[in-house]
């Protein structure tokens, strides 16, 4: 009998930090099981809706189904809200003929989870934060594979796995990498770089802070190339692009792999993807946790800021490229 192709649906979404693994392990299923058949399951307001499709994977979304905060209407609509979500990803996981579901945490993976629980189609878990979120929360209970990135991370029955990532970061050489992507990026290629960036979404607070530092860095011999997110950049008075010596800044760079290669300092949020993917480059870093959510930001770095208080890698590639740290 002929086998028909492996059907796998992959639910998350919203910002980078959960498409980024999700497409990792669509990619690695791609390649080794050509002929996979791989479906996508998010919102309508997330960043897959763009980075999905250019990747050339298949999105199908469902309403996106937020936990409120606090007592009120949105509260007495979770039910009914939550139910047609539950319904649509069922429709979804029914067309594609799903095997098997694989899902990342986010507002999306709730429903896709009990929609294949009402199926028994084995779940699969990827939490990559070190403390997880209520999605993932609730699909570790029944999943039949738990996979984390952390060791610290407390799910029911999880094991460490790591974080999925592409190839051109993980096996990214920095050193080679560096006079191409400095040059690709618009930066000279000889002077001390910092790479700013507040995550997919961008982070105002930083934004202010990098705008007052400007004057100092330039001084310092220092260019900043400043990843600001999408429409958070930096102006003057009159609505013009902020400009001021050897500073450049961009909305969005697509591949993280050349604001790596050509920094040598990242100044950045410490969200689970930037915490791994700047361990595997080897790249020195402030991180600056984001102080909102449920503190997995300040738990994802910590780790990385123990290990960096013992590493000779960090304070000599740091002032060998003329900064110094404290």
């Amino acid at each position: 009998m002929t086998q028909r192709p492996l059907s796998l649906v992959l639910a998350g979404g919203g910002t980078a930090g959960h498409i980024s693994p999700l497409l990792a392990v669509a990619r690695a299923v791609r390649a080794s099981a050509p002929g996979a058949r791989i479906k996508v399951v998010g919102t309508s307001a997330g960043m897959e809706t763009r980075l999905v499709p250019e990747a050339g994977f298949e999105l199908a979304v469902i309403d996106r189904v937020p936990m409120p905060c606090k007592p009120g209407p949105d509260l007495f609509r979770l039910p009914a809200r939550l139910l047609r979500a539950v319904t649509q990803a069922g429709n979804i996981l029914d067309e594609a003929a799903a095997d098997v579901v694989v899902g990342v945490g986010g507002y999306v993976s709730t429903p896709v989870y009990l929609a294949a629980r009402r199926r028994k189609l084995p779940i699969i878990v990827h939490e990559a934060n070190a403390r997880p979120g209520l999605a993932n929360r609730v699909g570790a209970r029944f999943a039949d594979v738990v996979a984390t990135a952390f060791a610290e991370t407390k799910l029911p029955g999880a094991r460490q796995v790591g974080m999925p990532m592409r190839r051109e970061i993980s096996e990214l050489d920095r050193n080679r990498e560096r006079a191409a992507a400095r040059a690709a990026l618009g930066l000279a290629a000889d002077l001390p770089t910092l790479v700013v960036t507040g995550g997919s979404s961008g982070a105002a607070s930083i934004n202010r802070a990098v705008e007052d530092a400007l004057p100092a860095l330039a001084a310092a011999g220092i260019q900043t190339l400043h990843i600001t997110g999408r429409g958070k950049q930096l102006r003057t008075g009159g609505g013009a692009l902020l400009t001021a010596p050897r500073y450049h800044q961009v909305e969005y760079v697509d591949g993280m792999e050349q604001a790596y290669a050509a920094a040598d300092l990242l100044l950045a949020r410490s969200g689970a993807g930037t915490v791994c993917e700047i361990s595997a480059v080897g790249l020195p870093a402030v991180l600056v946790p984001l102080p909102h959510g449920n503190g997995e930001q300040a738990l994802n770095g910590a780790g990385l800021a123990a290990a960096g208080e013992h590493s000779s890698f960090r304070t000599h590639s740091s002032q060998r490229s003329g900064f110094r740290t404290s």
